[in-house]
């Protein structure tokens, strides 16, 4: 029995030492960071435009998600514009605002173009 436990906990001794031989620079664990709240914040976005406009159409996930994501962006940057740089910083509610805007504005965009494009000039969606 004891001789199965040190060979279960030198296994977990081979994975910790295995990770911490794949450790990413300080940038590019930034990066990763930045990325990862960029997904969160653009899913959150996507799903509360979704919400202020609901249709009978099915949309995918991965749909929202990137829409929501592309909205992130150009939400916060066109307020920045609009604001002459007075606005800092993107992830704050001000921010999810207008990220949630720029998400609604895509899907609108989405909904204007694309959908008849894919469903024989059929423009209503409901």
């Amino acid at each position: 029995m004891r001789d199965r436990l040190s060979d279960v906990s030198s296994e977990s001794n081979f994975g910790c030492r295995a990770m911490a031989e794949l450790e990413l620079s300080q940038t590019a664990q930034q990066w990763c960071n930045a990325v990862l709240i960029w997904i969160g914040f653009g899913t959150v976005a996507g799903l509360l435009a979704k919400a202020l406009l609901p249709s009978r159409e099915p949309s995918s996930a991965v749909l929202v998600l990137t829409l929501g994501v592309i909205g992130s962006m150009i939400g916060p940057l066109t307020l920045s514009y609009l604001l002459r740089d007075r606005f800092r910083n993107p992830i704050s509610p001000l921010g999810l605002l207008s990220a949630a805007a720029g998400a609604l504005l895509l899907m609108i965009l989405y909904r204007l173009v694309i959908w008849p494009l894919r469903h024989g000039g059929d423009s209503n969606p409901d």
